[in-house]
């Protein structure tokens, strides 16, 4: 089983000084010259505060993090799964979260990463700034990810892929044959609603109970299984697969 998350605008700051980016060492290693370009081009546009507001879409108050894209080389590093935040990644808590859970996350779990491609969950990366519709004076993420990151994937990709990036991210990296969920919330008439505001609070509370249950998935209808026992409410509809919100808040680990 193959969990895709998208990643987060916000960042964790810090990390270990002793350990700096290193390309190589990244999942999907075949991607490490489309990173090293994207790299080039976001110090490029991010040099001058000027070229930086523009291509980063930075505001006042954040157009001091294009300081982060010049210091991606000897920035400290943290595993993925830590350096994300805001209301994805909180729900997972990373940094408290045993042994275990961080092993089956580290297996199984890929973010798509604007600046980086797909990245194991794992991974060790700096803080930056970059979203997946920057515009990088010539280099285009829309054009430069899919190919590169659809190939990787594919590779990659063994049993069931469950989708949870926004859509954004899902054009940078196309899987076919992934299992999307739409998070809905329903009313006491049985009258379901897709949800925008939680949608992402949603998929961070899903990735980390599979995380924290060890979920072994092979396929669809073992995710239904694990939902079924887990008491998360998974449903195959007319218009694909929808997770229930609420059942989140009680579902047992």
């Amino acid at each position: 089983m193959t969990v895709l998350l998208p990643p987060s605008e916000t960042k964790r700051e810090g990390g270990d000084p002793a350990r700096t980016l290193d390309l190589g060492a990244l999942s999907f290693p075949e991607l490490s010259d489309e990173r090293a370009a994207v790299i080039t081009a976001a110090r490029s546009v991010s040099s001058e505060e000027s070229t930086a507001r523009t291509a980063l879409k930075l505001g006042p108050r954040s157009v001091a993090e294009r300081l982060r894209n010049l210091e991606l080389d000897t920035a400290p590093t943290l595993p993925a799964i830590e350096r994300y935040t805001g209301v994805l990644y909180d729900p997972l808590d990373a940094p408290g979260a045993d042994d275990a859970t961080r092993r089956w996350w580290s297996d199984h779990v890929v973010v798509q990463s604007a600046m980086f491609g797909p990245i194991g969950a794992g991974d060790r990366i700096p803080a930056y700034r970059l979203s997946h519709d920057a515009k990088l004076g010539a280099l285009r993420l829309a054009k430069h990810w899919p190919g590169p990151s659809a190939g990787a994937l594919g590779q990659r990709a063994d049993g069931l892929v469950l989708d949870l990036r926004s859509e954004g991210y899902r054009a940078l990296g196309p899987v076919r044959d992934a299992v999307t969920l739409r998070v809905v919330s329903v009313d006491d008439g049985g009258r379901r609603r897709a949800l925008n505001h939680w949608n992402k609070t949603a998929k961070g509370r899903l990735a980390a109970l599979l995380g924290r249950t060890g979920a072994e998935v092979g396929d669809t209808a073992g995710l239904l299984r694990w939902a079924a026992a887990h008491g998360v409410e998974i449903e195959r509809t007319d218009e694909g697969w929808d997770l229930v919100a609420e059942s989140l808040a009680g579902a047992r680990v």
